[in-house]
């Protein structure tokens, strides 16, 4: 058997396992300020990974409205700062 680093392990762990997606939208959490801008990320209630799609809620109108214009922009920055393909859809509510 070949020699593993700690973080390969873990990267091959998390990649068999069902803890991967929750991970992912913690992780997206923690980023969204940093991907979107303070202003967004103020008002922005909540945000949630369910099967590959990006579910962003806003009690703001014109907030929603312009995400809606910015989904292919906010997949993009998603998978970039998430290091792989996650997110396919954007559901705003």
């Amino acid at each position: 058997m070949g020699e593993f680093s700690m973080q390969d392990a873990m990267k091959e762990f998390l990649k068999k396992s069902r803890l991967k997606n929750g991970i992912q939208a913690l992780k997206i959490e923690d980023v969204w300020e940093q991907i979107m801008g303070k202003t967004i990320a103020k008002y922005t209630d909540k945000i949630q990974i369910i099967n590959h799609t990006l579910f962003i809620t806003s009690q703001v109108a014109p907030l929603k409205n312009e995400l809606l214009f910015q989904k292919e922009k906010i997949i993009e920055r998603v998978n970039e700062a998430l290091g792989e393909k996650i997110v396919k859809d954007v559901v705003i509510k």
